[in-house]
């Protein structure tokens, strides 16, 4: 090998293998910037957490958890919210068993066989769900049940069919985008071994993006949990436990955290013993930790379903 060969592949090793100083301090800047936004981001987050954590935790008991606020007036510290955490289930539970069949079946249709006009109408439509106010969905609700059962019916169904009309727009989205994650080639298998398109869509499709749909049904949940102007026209307001969606009024977090602190301090007399002027404003930050803790365990469960289901890598 000639000399001047061996220079050129000298420089050539030498260009390969060193960074430029100005790729570098980029990289360095870029990655500091990155860490930045991310700290940005979480102060926010940490903070809510921290008021809430603080706030709340001072009044979480068994009677706080286990006891209603049926006969509990003024400063009495002796009320509960067993009534709102069973109401939250109950409702959320009823509202997801109506979404997430028609979402997901919506969804599968838009990818798998949505073609033509009707295909877009059900794309725009969606689009417009996404937008509607939830206390629009609760009028909804309210005017539909009026026809049927006449002015003044306030049951817990029908603040589950008001929270369903803001959870399906969230779920067909979610699911439609992770059912087009899915490659076509997987699809394209399953047809050349002779097994029908609703088979495949069922054992393949499905059973590939189930992480992604619980994640988004997840999302549609924690998008609902939290709605309070729908059940407060929709469901109304009781101190009571009342565990059957179809018979009377019903109690979730988010009302009884708008209650109680719409309520504002009580009044107690110097000679009132067990009364607590600032008992109100306990009840909401106590609600609210609950309501956290709720959607936190969801998210854990969405955990535990992604990590049995997901397709397994040998």
């Amino acid at each position: 090998m000639s000399t001047a060969t061996m220079e050129s592949t000298e420089r050539t090793r030498a260009l390969l293998t060193s960074s430029e100083p100005r790729r570098k301090s980029v990289d360095r800047l870029m990655t500091v910037l990155i860490w930045a936004a991310f700290v940005v981001a979480m102060i926010p987050l940490v903070s809510l957490l921290w008021t809430v954590l603080v706030n709340g935790s001072g009044r979480i008991s068994i009677d706080f958890l286990t006891y209603s606020m049926r006969g509990i007036f003024g400063g009495d510290p002796s009320g509960g919210i067993y009534h709102a955490i069973m109401g939250t289930l109950i409702i959320t539970g009823w509202a997801a068993l109506i979404s997430i069949p028609i979402g997901l079946l919506t969804a599968i249709y838009l990818v798998e066989y949505g073609r033509g006009a009707l295909a877009r109408s059900v794309t725009f439509f969606v689009d417009v769900m996404t937008g509607i106010p939830s206390i629009v969905a609760g009028l909804f609700v309210v005017a539909l049940m009026t026809i049927f059962l006449g002015p003044g019916a306030r049951f817990g169904i029908m603040g589950a069919i008001a929270l369903s009309v803001l959870m399906i727009p969230v779920v067909v989205r979610s699911c439609e985008e992770m059912l087009k994650l899915v490659p076509n080639e997987l699809r394209e298998a399953s047809y050349a071994l002779g097994v029908p398109k609703w088979l495949t869509i069922v054992r393949v499709v499905l059973r590939t993006s189930v992480a992604g749909l619980t994640t988004g049904i997840l999302l549609a949940v924690a998008r609902v949990i939290g709605e309070t102007a729908p059940l407060l026209v929709a469901v109304g307001i009781t101190d009571s436990i009342n565990l059957n969606a179809f018979e009377g009024r019903m109690t979730t977090l988010p009302v009884f955290i708008y209650r109680q602190y719409s309520q504002g301090p009580a009044t107690c007399r110097e000679d009132q013993l067990n009364c607590i002027v600032d008992i109100s404003n306990q009840n909401a930050w106590g609600a609210a930790l609950v309501l956290i803790v709720v959607v936190m365990l969801l998210n854990i469960a969405g955990r535990l379903v992604n990590r049995w289901f997901a397709p397994k890598l040998r």
